[in-house]
């Protein structure tokens, strides 16, 4: 699935305590850093505002240190903003996400520190893995529902 205007979607980490880490580093709860990911987008052709919505479609914002069946610090919802404009356009996110995930978010928001470009086999995951049980079984289902939700954007 691609939307109009979305560039690149690069996966890498941030939020930690140490540099250069990996992926083994992060997932042994011992770098502080999540997993993360930067849009690259064109907004002459998506809003901001709609990506961030995106996020939350795709994104369970209401577990704490989780995403299904990954648990740990690294799998925190967070969102990091390079500058005050940033910073109150994801809580102005946060706001229109309650409405449909209700009060329970625990997304944070903090400054970006560093952003950390995770290993070439991470980036573009599913697609490069379409068959891969977590990708049929988990992210396929939150792709397709995203799909749905914003049809006007898709290529």
């Amino acid at each position: 699935m691609q939307f109009r205007g979305i560039q690149d979607v690069e996966v890498g980490y941030s939020g930690g305590h140490t540099g250069n880490p990996d992926y083994e580093t992060v997932c042994s709860e011992a770098t502080g850093h999540a997993e993360v990911a930067r849009v690259i987008f064109d907004e002459s052709q998506i809003p901001a505002e709609t990506v961030l919505d995106i996020f939350f479609t795709l994104h369970d914002p209401t577990q704490l240190n989780r995403q299904g069946n990954d648990v740990g610090t690294s799998y925190r919802s967070c969102m990091f903003y390079e500058d005050e404009d940033q910073k109150k356009m994801f809580a102005d996110a946060i706001e229109r996400a309650k409405k449909v995930w209700g009060e329970s978010i625990v997304t944070t928001i903090q400054p970006l520190e560093k952003f950390w470009m995770g290993e070439d086999y991470h980036q573009d995951f599913f697609a490069k893995n379409p068959n891969q049980g977590y990708c049929n079984f988990v992210v396929k289902p939150k792709m397709d529902k995203t799909a749905k939700a914003f049809t006007s954007y898709l290529k």
